[in-house]
């Protein structure tokens, strides 16, 4: 699997007959190894281990509707009041980060409203801090860390 610029983290990985899985630590259930996810989970123990965001603060993969379309995001931290504090968009590796992965995650973030976005493709990361009253963001060099 290619490394990427993270952390080293150790994850659960078996082999089946479809192929690699590994194992979500929030989802709780083994998945299949694709890029994305790979990357999704190196971003999940990112935010676990080196952040220190609770697991019961992480959501993964859930559907929203955008322009009564159905989409996916790919990781939400809340707060510990259940607002929506960081919002996450993986690509797989191979997939440039662009102006449309930026466009992709601010429609997401019109309908949650979140503080922090993180976008990334493993090999490079993107933070903003969003200031909704102004309709801008603010670039950062790391998101937050996890405080009560």
């Amino acid at each position: 699997m290619q490394v990427l610029d993270f952390p080293q983290y150790s994850f659960r990985i078996k082999n089946s007959e479809k192929g690699y899985q590994i194992f979500d630590i929030i989802r709780k259930k083994f998945v299949m190894v694709q890029p994305e996810e790979w990357v999704r989970q190196h971003v999940i123990h990112y935010l676990t281990e080196t952040k220190k965001y609770p697991k019961s603060l992480v959501n993964v993969e859930k559907q929203l509707v955008v322009n009564q379309m159905k989409k996916r995001y790919d990781v939400v931290v809340y707060d510990s009041k259940g607002a929506i504090t960081l919002l996450v968009e993986c690509k797989a590796p191979e997939v440039k980060i662009s102006q449309s992965t930026f466009d992709q995650i601010a429609r997401y973030n019109l309908l949650l409203n979140a503080e922090y976005l993180m976008v990334t493709n493993g090999l490079n990361h993107y933070y903003c801090k969003m200031d909704q009253e102004r309709e801008k963001y603010q670039f950062l060099k790391e998101i937050p860390d996890f405080s009560r």
